[in-house]
């Protein structure tokens, strides 16, 4: 949260996309063939879901909204980091957004294609460097030249 903040306040870019293995709660949505992308600009969402369809780094679009932003509201902080039992990835997510205000922005929850997918002819290790290849497509083919 801090770095998308100070990137934010500091560069005011036109776009940003954070990469995290953030919660175990994705892998229990997702399991370990998709990633769970959360994004509060559609077109962007859009982009990158293209992206990872044509490198083979799958993406499933999950949910933002203020039904969920409530549960990370605090008495006694700004915030709070943790909003219950339900929705972990989504509140992870809903916490991270309020750091980015009305910049496009994307955050991909890699938590299980980055930690425990199989081994397949782009992954033959533990790492698998799940976002790379999504993100070089997402840049060549809307964001150079």
């Amino acid at each position: 949260a801090d770095a998308l903040w100070y990137t934010n306040d500091r560069f005011k870019p036109k776009f940003m996309v954070n990469l995290a293995t953030l919660t175990g709660a994705i892998m229990v949505a997702l399991g370990q063939h998709y990633a769970g992308l959360f994004s509060n600009n559609d077109e962007l969402a859009g982009r990158l879901f293209g992206a990872g369809q044509a490198s083979q780094e799958r993406l499933w679009r999950m949910p933002l909204g203020p039904e969920y932003d409530k549960l990370i509201d605090s008495k006694n902080a700004d915030m709070k980091n943790i909003g219950g039992r339900y929705g972990g990835a989504i509140i992870a997510a809903q916490f991270l957004q309020r750091f980015v205000k009305d910049t496009p922005w994307a955050h991909l929850d890699i938590a299980g294609t980055a930690m425990g997918a199989p081994s397949n002819e782009i992954n033959q290790s533990w790492g698998s460097g799940f976002g790379v290849r999504l993100l070089d497509r997402l840049v060549r083919e809307h964001y150079e030249g």
